[in-house]
């Protein structure tokens, strides 16, 4: 999907997420285009599962579809996570006690898997890989899957860090990624590379 797609989908999406529900004339009103180019942005938004649409009878006349923000769209509102994220993180690093802050990196990555994993399908290793790659690409978070070496599964790839202010602090947040592909993935991992050592991009290989 182009940028410029994207940012006509997103800017419609936070039109539905404001009004609550719309109808594809009204969309079309207020975005002022086609009522035919709302249609596609609307189709490619159910899609990834973040709009759906309701169908309402009106007496004997045609049905109106109204559509509506899912639970998915309105869990990733708002854009002032990161304020939040900076604080908690500093606050995990200020624990002094080695063993409580490994524990609480642990008990994050859990977290982290369980709000992916619902998403997540597949019974293999690869088309695990695969499916988070579409997972996260719905989140923005660009991964590649690169051809592993013989005999080894596909390597993730991590082509920008979705956490650049927290790695720059320390790695932690690397060893808490690492948990949470090797638990999404079902395989253990290893970071073979990372952006932090000057490398393009962080890339998690199959033990």
């Amino acid at each position: 999907m182009s940028n410029a797609c994207e940012t006509s989908d997103a800017r419609l999406l936070d039109l539905i997420r404001t009004r609550g529900s719309l109808s594809v004339t009204e969309a079309a009103t207020a975005t002022e285009v086609t009522a035919t180019a709302v249609r596609q942005r609307l189709n490619r938004l159910m899609k990834q599962g973040l709009v759906e649409r309701v169908t309402k009878q009106r007496g004997r006349g045609r049905p109106e579809h109204r559509y509506s923000p899912t639970e998915k769209a309105k869990r990733q509102a708002g854009n002032n996570y990161a304020d939040l994220a900076q604080v908690l993180w500093q606050e995990l690093r200020n624990v002094k006690d080695d063993e409580i802050r490994r524990g609480l990196l642990q008990r994050i990555a859990d977290q982290m898997t369980q709000l992916y994993r619902e998403d997540l399908t597949g019974t293999t290793p690869s088309d695990r890989m695969e499916s988070l790659r579409e997972v996260f690409a719905d989140r923005r978070v660009p991964l590649e899957i690169a051809a592993g070496s013989s005999a080894q599964l596909p390597v993730l790839r991590v082509v920008d860090c979705p956490y650049p202010e927290l790695a720059a602090q320390d790695r932690s947040i690397c060893a808490m990624e690492k948990q949470m592909f090797e638990s999404l993935v079902e395989q253990p991992m290893r970071l073979s590379q990372c952006r932090l050592d000057g490398h393009d991009c962080c890339q998690f290989e199959t033990k």
